[in-house]
């Protein structure tokens, strides 16, 4: 089969056609041909910094996590799919799984799952990653109806997701960005913007809570923006990141009894944890996405499968407004 492969990493890397064998699906797999896989920022991460990453592949890699594509073949003990089927799911591209720049890929069944039947292959290529991150993290920080929750990056991949599910939970959802465009964004998606380039933490607080603060915080930028996310937060309230590799200080979370939730969905893949959470994950954001309370957006530039040195530099020069999807 046709795959783009890695033979080094680093900045200057260049991804280069191969002809690798096709995958059989094992016990537990399920052969997927692949329609449409999206780039994530980690598969960017992984392809610059390489093995100074502990979850990047060895070279030549075939990088790539989510995809949407029509399953070939089952693997012996999977049930519940059958040949025909249209799914989607992150499975590959890390570690020793082999990623979705690829023709078919080999996926666990515990990480796949019928996709939303109302999303063409782009737009269900474009969830997987970015949706469960946001689903995992909501359901940790309790979400519930009747809250007030804020999203930091609002219009990024993470971010305008969370903010949709925030909403379809029954939460009144308000969301940074820092431009026309994004702004725009957030408030067609049914939150309530807030510049946090020309609106101080104190400021937006005050507007939009009478000071008290959010009841659940999803930090989708991290690092050193955590702190304006204690500041933003209620006295015992969650804050949730997905970009905590720094150092902090805790001094406000601690006086304010926030609870902190660290959200790295790579870990059933990585580890053979819990794979199954993934798929039950997924089933139930297909059934929010087809019951009309979740819409990826996606960028307005197409991409093929040997444009994905292109899609790359779009996502890492932070031109593109949605995600970006590479069709086979």
């Amino acid at each position: 089969m046709k795959a783009m492969a890695l033979n080094s990493y680093g900045p200057d890397s260049v991804f280069e056609e191969a002809d690798v064998d096709t995958p059989q699906a094992a016990a537990g797999q399920v052969l997927v041909k692949i329609a449409a896989s999206s780039v994530n920022t980690v598969d960017t991460m992984i392809r610059n910094m390489g093995k100074d990453l502990p979850l990047s592949p060895e070279t030549p890699a075939i990088l790539g996590m989510d995809f949407a594509g029509t399953v070939q073949a089952i693997g012996e003990g999977v049930t519940g799919f059958a040949i025909g089927d249209e799914v989607y799911g992150c499975a590959g591209g890390l570690a020793n799984l082999p990623g979705t720049l690829a023709e078919y890929i080999a996926a666990d069944a515990k990480l796949i799952a019928k996709k939303p039947s109302s999303l063409s292959m782009r737009e269900a290529a474009a969830l997987p990653l970015v949706a469960i991150t946001a689903y995992e993290g909501l359901v940790r920080a309790g979400a519930n109806a009747g809250q007030k929750i804020l999203v930091h990056g609002g219009s990024g991949g993470v971010g305008h997701v969370a903010l949709q599910l925030a909403k379809h939970m029954g939460a009144d959802v308000y969301a940074t960005g820092g431009g026309e465009k994004q702004l725009a964004l957030i408030e067609q998606l049914g939150a309530t913007p807030i510049n946090y380039k020309t609106e101080a933490v104190e400021e937006y607080v005050n507007t939009h809570t009478s000071g008290a603060g959010f009841d659940v915080v999803y930090d989708s930028v991290g690092g050193e923006n955590m702190l304006n996310s204690f500041g933003a937060a209620a006295l015992n309230g969650h804050v949730i990141t997905t970009v905590s590799m720094c150092e902090l200080d805790l001094t406000l979370a601690h006086f304010k009894g926030l609870s902190i939730h660290v959200v790295f969905m790579l870990i059933p893949m990585l580890h053979d944890f819990k794979r199954e959470a993934h798929a039950e994950i997924l089933t139930k954001l297909a059934e929010i996405v087809d019951a009309g309370g979740l819409k990826p957006v996606l960028d307005a530039t197409n991409f093929k499968l040997n444009e994905v040195g292109e899609a790359h530099a779009r996502l890492e020069g932070r031109q593109a407004m949605g995600k970006v999807v590479i069709e086979n």
